[in-house]
Parts: structure tokens; C-alpha cells; sequence
């Protein structure tokens, strides 16, 4: 089975403070992520639709949720209406925990909702939502075994053993094939 590295998975993180956009995107990359930063949910629609992005596919947004113009919430709903984009995992961050807010975030799609400041830890629960937000072929190819493959495998497989087999047998290798009879004190004793 192939083993995706997780430098191919891409991150946009979505925040309008700096100081927290600087702080994910270390994270991200400490975590081996490619990553690309916006400061607003207007700007990341703008960049998940434009056609220079169509090269680098967006495994993951994560955006904050208190946003001026639109809010992570919005994003949000954008992105899980859009027939384009609704199969990437989105996570909602946070500095306020308000249970309203969390609840209604997941229950309109969000992956997760993280409250600020955002760890290491909450970063390595990430990967599982990016695999599940990779496309169904893409997740089959990077699962896929071809059955031909696997005839073909199974078939040098029995080959080989047969040969090795006869080889052994041949060379006189194999232990004789009937065992050597179990002698006991009452068997001795028998015999005299």
C-alpha cells in the first residue's frame, strides 16, 4: 500500500490576525504541511476558485471564526454549498467557547472547531480529516491493489515455493518422510 507523505497535503489557513495567521502556519509547517495564509473568508473563496490555484488542490481550510465581512461560519456554509468545494474538511478556531457557536459550526459541516491558541496537538488531529477530504479516486488510487497484480504476485509466489520444494527434495535437504519411531523404556523391554 502507498504511504502519502504529508508534505503533499495543503493547508489554507484563514485568520485576520496576523499575529494568529503566523502562529498556524508555524504550526502547520512544523507539522509538515504546505500551507498558504489569507487574512479574510472573501479572500480564501477568492483563492480556492481561481484559476492559478487549480494547481495545487486544497486538502484543508481551517479558519477562525470571528472574521470582520464574513465570519468563519460563513465560510463555511460557502464552501459546503458549493457542488466545487464541499469535499474539503473545513476547521473552525476560535477564542471564545461559546457551546452555541461550536454546535452550530458542526452541525453545518466544520471537521472540528479548535479554541485559540491553537497547539501541536490539535494540529496532529488533522491528518485523518484531510485523507477523508481526499477525492474518492484519489483515495482509491492511493489504496488500490489491481487484482492482476495480486494473480500475478500469488502466481511467482506458489512457483517459487514449488521449486524450492523440489530443490530441497532433490538435494536430499528434506528430513526422510517417515519419522523415526519413538523407543521408551517399556518398548525396550519389549524388545528383549
Amino acid at each position: 500500500m502507498p504511504i502519502v507523505a504529508e508534505s503533499q497535503f495543503h493547508v489554507l489557513a484563514v485568520d485576520d490576525s496576523l499575529l494568529d495567521r503566523k502562529l498556524i502556519e508555524r504550526l502547520l509547517r512544523t507539522s509538515s504541511f504546505q500551507v498558504t495564509t489569507v487574512d479574510s473568508g472573501s479572500k480564501a473563496l477568492e483563492y480556492l476558485v481561481s484559476p492559478d490555484q487549480q494547481e495545487i488542490e486544497v486538502n484543508l481550510i481551517i479558519t477562525d471564526y470571528c472574521m470582520p465581512e464574513m465570519t468563519g461560519y460563513d465560510l463555511l456554509k460557502k464552501v459546503k454549498e458549493s457542488s466545487f468545494l464541499k469535499d474539503i474538511p473545513v476547521v473552525i478556531m476560535s477564542s471564545e467557547n461559546v457551546p452555541s457557536r461550536i454546535n452550530r459550526c458542526l452541525e453545518e459541516g466544520a471537521e472540528e472547531f479548535f479554541l485559540k491558541p491553537v497547539q501541536l496537538s490539535d494540529v496532529s488531529r488533522l491528518r485523518p480529516h484531510i485523507l477523508k477530504g481526499r477525492s474518492k479516486e484519489e483515495r482509491e488510487q492511493l489504496l488500490e491493489v489491481d487484482d492482476s497484480s495480486i494473480t500475478t504476485i500469488s502466481s511467482k509466489i506458489s512457483t517459487s515455493v514449488h521449486i524450492t520444494k523440489r530443490k530441497i527434495t532433490d538435494e536430499g535437504i528434506l528430513p526422510e518422510k517417515t519419522r523415526p519411531r519413538l523407543i521408551t523404556t517399556t518398548s525396550l523391554a519389549a524388545q528383549e
